[in-house]
């Protein structure tokens, strides 16, 4: 990989020489403007605004615009002269914690490479330092005409640099929240739950620019003289009006592209007239309604022979209370002898 940049690392008192390398590059397709009625380029020309000539670079410079609108030349060797210790050097200030960084601070991506034999072994220490601390380096450097904030973290084997805006490049968010009070449910947590882990995880190895593909074929079908292809019909989608309901629709609808409810609606289909049947039956089974007609019969049969005996027992009472009653009876009637 080719340096954009070579310097050196301010690690205390020991200097590691590197050089820097960029860790991203782009993919997306650029497109160049024509005339349209003849295809014919359309190009930018650098011109002089006093002769009305177009010049060549070797004779553009650089100056700063004043709020009058004049022009201060600036040249190379006046911004060589700025008093940066940072202007070949990347100097670290501190080692943080990787949380105390904003993510919104993260800017451009570049990898240190170790500069030559010499500095193989200082370079090694600093890594092997970073992954023990676990920490991130806060640094300083220069770069492009400007000096610029700088994260550095150990990636596999090598260290990397995140360029970094400053903390006052930042802006607050303020006014992009709703401004009106609103009540999220519980069931709406919960659903929003379900949802996030139905979606679960992803590689990020396998997520791909599908819309610079879809590009890249308009491009070879319009080569070969061939139609582009047709983009297929966007789904209609209806205004949501209950969150609840999307909830669960979003929910059922990552499943289906899991795979998840296609293997059980099948069995769901065919057990829905036994479940209709048993909402619709009794509740006890046949076997045990015929127990209870039995329990019921032996009941009543019980209570019956109780009501028999009672009657009976009244009945003999009553007898033993008339016959009783007779011989009193008979006892008052009869005479007393009387004595002469």
């Amino acid at each position: 990989m080719r340096s954009i940049w070579n310097g050196a690392i301010s690690f205390g008192l020991v200097s590691i020489p590197i050089k820097l390398v960029n860790a991203t590059e782009s993919h997306s397709i650029s497109f160049r403007q024509i005339h349209t009625e003849d295809g014919g380029r359309i190009r930018y020309r650098k011109v002089c605004e006093l002769e009305d000539r177009e010049v060549t670079q070797g004779e553009i410079g650089k100056a700063y615009e004043d709020a009058d609108g004049s022009l201060i030349p600036i040249t190379d060797e006046d911004l060589s002269h700025l008093p940066l210790p940072t202007a070949k050097t990347i100097e670290i200030v501190a080692f943080v914690p990787n949380d105390r960084i904003d993510p919104l601070q993260m800017d451009a991506a570049y990898y240190l490479a170790a500069s030559g034999a010499p500095a193989a072994k200082p370079y090694t220490l600093l890594r092997e330092a970073l992954k023990r601390s676990n920490k991130v380096a806060i640094a300083k450097f220069a770069l492009r005409g400007r000096e610029r904030l700088g994260m550095l973290r150990v990636v596999d084997d090598a260290i990397a640099m995140h360029g970094l805006l400053w903390p006052d490049e930042v802006r607050a968010p303020e006014g992009v929240a709703p401004d009106t009070g609103v009540t999220v449910r519980d069931k709406e947590l919960d659903l929003a739950d379900a949802l996030m882990d139905t979606l679960g995880e992803v590689e990020l190895e396998d997520l791909h620019d599908e819309y610079r593909e879809a590009v890249e074929e308009v491009i070879a079908a319009k080569a070969a003289g061939e139609a582009p292809p047709e983009a297929p019909e966007p789904a209609k989608g209806g205004k949501v009006l209950d969150l609840m309901a999307a909830l669960e629709k979003s929910v059922r609808d990552a499943k289906e592209s899991r795979g998840e409810t296609a293997e059980e609606e099948p069995a769901q289909v065919k057990r829905l007239p036994s479940r209709k049947t048993a909402r619709a039956a009794p509740k006890q089974p046949a076997g045990k309604k015929s127990t209870a007609a039995k329990k019921t019969a032996a009941k009543k049969t019980a209570s019956a022979k109780k009501t028999t005996a009672k009657s009976t027992q009244g009945a003999k009472k009553s007898t033993a209370a008339k016959s009783t009653a007779k011989k009193t009876q008979a006892k008052k009637t009869t005479p007393r002898k009387r004595t002469a």
